[in-house]
């Protein structure tokens, strides 16, 4: 029997099964969110200190993502898929158990984060972008938009079950699931893939790997992508951290909240697709540059309209406006980084954003704690949004200059 090929009829299938797992061991990031109000209220805590799991989850997140893709490297991803099956099963037993918010929060960083839910992320992108080559740029972004799917469907989910039965046994439910679920979706991903092929998707200009991406060392390159990583995140956590917690405080519960998370990431799965049409159309970096100015949009949005009906329009619009930029780091690193360089790269940056959603949601914790307001962590993530613009616009100035050198003067 014949290995099986990129862009065939299994890497489809395979394709749909990072799907499902991504939906599924990704969740966390988003329950977390969800049980803060709960958590802070039974633990008699700050905000702040509420959002401590949160934060050192997505810590976690981000470095297993670097060692699980190393793992991938060697052993192929199917080993630390049942690894993050384990990890993600207990951690949220020993989560759902814990006496104190310590316990909670070493509960999401070492077991849900780092031995868990990093398996079902950076790895499993890096993992399609060597299946497709003809649609890389959608075949990432489906994989991609596995986040966001959790996130439209975990949020109001588990608010029903907090309401029905309580944090803690709601988390042990969860457990259950994933352990029943994770595995036998792991199974599927057994096949090794095939040789890397650098190759332009459909309809773009050629982009040649260089061994100076944008004129750049690759140390720098990567450098810069990780700042800009850092920072759009930050910014994006804003919202998606503390919005239902933002509606608690405003009066209108803590159930319009999930349900406006729930809104924000499902429009965020139909942005994940838009952004990958479009990515195979014009490139990863200007599709970063597009995305990193609409989310700083709808992040001033924010400021002025604090309405019921105004905050379930502007959640939609942030989904809308935010999805695709994650995704589009991963193409980025393919069209300019050698591809033998590839799974190392995409985890190092994608570890990036993690760590900037783990910043922004404790940082924006921390202003409301100094200030008593969100308004002035969201001007924050528009400040960390303008960072993240002013480094997408440096490397595509160095992109056109490396690809149209000025004419030296001869004598």
């Amino acid at each position: 029997m014949s290995e099986p090929q990129a862009d065939s009829r299994h890497a489809v299938r395979r394709l749909l099964a990072a799907l499902a797992l991504m939906t599924i061991g990704s969740g966390g990031m988003y329950i977390v969110a969800v049980v803060l109000p709960s958590v802070q209220a039974e633990f008699a805590i700050a905000r702040a200190d509420a959002s401590l799991p949160y934060t050192l989850m997505m810590i976690g997140f981000g470095v297993g993502g670097i060692l699980m893709g190393r793992l991938a490297d060697r052993h192929g991803v199917m080993l630390p898929l049942l690894i993050g099956s384990a990890g993600v099963a207990g951690g949220f037993v020993v989560a759902g158990m814990a006496p104190n918010i310590w316990i909670f929060a070493a509960a999401h960083c070492l077991s849900i984060g780092m031995l868990g839910s990093s398996a079902t992320f950076a790895p499993l992108v890096a993992d399609t972008s060597l299946w497709f080559v003809k649609r890389r740029g959608i075949a990432v972004a489906v994989c991609a938009r596995g986040n966001y799917v959790a996130g439209a469907v975990w949020p109001p989910i588990v608010q029903h079950f907090i309401e029905s039965v309580g944090w803690r046994h709601t988390y042990l439910g969860i457990a259950v699931f994933s352990a029943l679920t994770m595995p036998a979706l792991a199974m599927l991903m057994r096949a090794r893939p095939p040789a890397a092929v650098a190759a332009a998707p459909r309809g773009i200009s050629p982009v040649v790997p260089s061994k100076r991406p944008f004129g750049l060392s690759p140390g720098q390159a990567q450098g810069l992508l990780c700042i800009a990583g850092v920072a759009c995140c930050v910014a994006m956590a804003m919202p998606q951290v503390h919005i239902v917690a933002y509606c608690g405080d405003l009066g209108y519960g803590a159930a319009r909240g999930a349900e406006m998370l729930s809104l924000m990431l499902g429009c965020g799965v139909v942005s994940r697709i838009v952004s990958g049409l479009i990515c195979d159309r014009i490139g990863g970096l200007r599709t970063l540059l597009l995305g990193s100015v609409l989310q700083g949009l709808a992040l001033l949005l924010f400021v002025p309209f604090d309405g019921l009906l105004s905050l379930y329009v502007i959640s939609a619009l942030f989904g809308l406006f935010q999805g695709g930029i994650v995704p589009s780091y991963a193409i980025i690193v393919r069209e300019h980084f050698p591809p033998a360089e590839a799974g190392a790269r995409v985890g190092t940056v994608l570890m990036c954003t993690l760590l900037g959603m783990a910043l922004g949601g404790w940082m924006s914790g921390k202003v409301f704690d100094l200030t008593g307001s969100y308004h002035a962590a969201f001007l924050n993530g528009i400040a960390w949004n303008l960072l993240n613009l002013g480094v997408v616009l440096v490397l595509m100035g160095r992109l056109r200059r490396s690809a149209h050198p000025k004419p030296s003067l001869g004598v």
